[in-house]
Formats: structure tokens, C-alpha cells, sequence
């Protein structure tokens, strides 16, 4: 009897499963989020399209001057740094923008008829006309009323970031300040306006930028032929163009050292 048959050996392949290849659930995040700006951009601009001019201008003023450096653009002109530098073609912009300030004040129907905006060969002055017993001032009094400092606040919120100098007058009618200790029309006018100049710098108007301080007691009528008409007392405040424009009859105008132009009174 033969041996017995070796039985065949048992043979055991492992096979190694291959690599996954990495995580590959990460690149339709990256497309999405890429959908999701797009529609945001797309919604952006219909918004836009539909809005109206304002607040097309003021998104327009953002891209344009996004650190809010003072481009005279949106619903006001307030910002950091340095303004436009108003000339005599752009003053106009100025003046609708303080109309347009003015009147979201509380109550500014009882003032409008006192105030006064007016496009000169100096810049745009602005004038404060009193009434009868007193408005922007007490009556016979440098120091302002409630309404007079709110206004001449507002003022300064929308004056203090334009690089252009500030003339400050005061204005006196032509009766003669009861006094006794020789305090006269020349000293309120002088001292109303240095009051508006210590408001205009509470809201932020730095120093520099205010040039003068004038007062002219009732040396510039506003109505002459009517010398103590209440509107002879008014405050004016002066926004000077960048470059004084020359005098009509071509005549080069005089300046001191330093790019001022002399005074015209104390």
C-alpha cells in the first residue's frame, strides 16, 4: 500500500485595498460659495437699479472715497480728513446741502425766514437774521438763544470737514447799545460773532480753519434805508472758495504776507 498523498499546501493571498485618493467633499463648498457671492453681487446691483438718486450717490461716494475723506457726495458731508475744496463752480452743491441739513432740523419752519444763503465773490455766506426782541441771540446779549446754538451747531457738524477758511461777522442795527460802562454796538457785534466761533468749534470745526472773526457794529446795514430794522443784526458766516476769484473790474486784489486779504473792520 502506497504512502498517503501530501495534501496540497493552502495558499492565502491578501490583497491590499488602494489608497482613497483623500477627502474629495470640499471642492462643491468652494463652488457654492462662489454661487452664493454671485447672487449677492447680482441682488446688489438690482437693488441699486431700483433705488433712487440719493442713495445711488452716496453708495457711488462710498466706492469712490470708502475711508469717508469728504467727497461732498450721500445725505451728509461729514467724514474724517480733508474735504472738497469748494471753488465758485461747486459752491452751489455746498449751499443745497446746508438747505437740505436745515430743514431735517426740528422746527426749522419757525427759523427760515431768518436764515439766508447767498452765493458772493467770497464764497457762500450764510446770514442769521434777527427778529424783533431777539432769535439766534438774546436781545442785547452776546450769549445764543437755544435755537441760535442748534443751528449754528448744525453748521458746524456740516462745515468741519471742508478744507476751506471760515469767516465769522457780526452785525449790529444802527440804535445805540445802552450802556454805562462803555460797552457799544462795535463790542456785541465783535462778540457775537467770537460766540459763533466757540459753537462752530464745539461741533468740531478745528481752529485753523476758522480765519477771521469780524465786527462790523452797524457799519454794513443790510437795510439801509430802515437803519434799526431787527434784520440789521445778524451773524454771518463766510465758507471762502479755495481760490478767491480776482474783482469784476479785473483789478488785482491786495493781500498781507500769508494769502489773507486785509480786514474790513474790527
Amino acid at each position: 500500500m502506497g504512502s498517503p498523498a501530501t495534501p496540497a499546501p493552502i495558499i492565502i493571498i491578501r490583497r491590499k485595498k488602494g489608497g482613497h485618493g483623500g477627502h474629495h467633499g470640499g471642492a462643491w463648498k468652494v463652488a457654492y460659495a462662489d454661487f452664493v457671492t454671485a447672487m449677492m453681487a447680482l441682488f446688489i446691483v438690482l437693488w441699486l437699479l431700483s433705488s433712487d438718486e440719493k442713495v445711488k450717490k452716496a453708495v457711488g461716494g462710498y466706492f469712490q472715497d470708502p475711508t469717508g475723506t469728504g467727497k461732498l457726495t450721500g445725505t451728509t458731508m461729514a467724514g474724517s480728513g480733508e474735504g472738497i475744496q469748494l471753488s465758485q463752480d461747486n459752491m452751489s452743491k455746498l449751499k443745497e446741502q446746508l438747505d437740505q441739513a436745515m430743514h431735517e432740523m426740528p422746527k426749522f419752519d419757525e427759523l427760515k425766514q431768518n436764515v439766508e444763503m447767498l452765493i458772493t465773490s467770497e464764497g457762500l455766506r450764510i446770514e442769521l437774521l434777527e427778529k424783533e426782541g431777539g432769535l439766534f441771540f438774546e436781545s442785547g446779549n452776546s450769549k445764543p438763544s437755544i435755537k441760535g446754538n442748534e443751528l449754528i451747531h448744525m453748521l458746524g457738524n456740516q462745515l468741519k470737514s471742508l478744507p476751506n477758511k471760515l469767516l465769522i461777522e457780526g452785525h449790529t442795527d444802527a440804535k445805540p447799545y445802552a450802556s454805562d460802562n462803555g460797552y457799544t454796538n462795535w463790542e456785541l457785534s465783535a462778540d457775537r460773532a467770537n460766540s459763533a466761533r466757540r459753537i462752530l468749534q464745539d461741533a468740531g470745526v478745528p481752529p485753523r480753519q476758522i480765519a477771521q472773526i469780524r465786527g462790523f457794529a452797524d457799519q454794513h446795514l443790510r437795510t439801509p434805508k430802515e437803519p434799526e430794522n431787527p434784520s440789521n443784526r445778524r451773524v454771518s458766516v463766510l465758507v471762502q472758495y479755495m481760490q478767491t476769484p480776482p474783482p469784476k473790474d479785473g483789478s488785482p486784489k491786495q493781500e498781507k504776507p500769508g494769502g489773507q486779504a486785509p480786514p474790513k473792520g474790527h
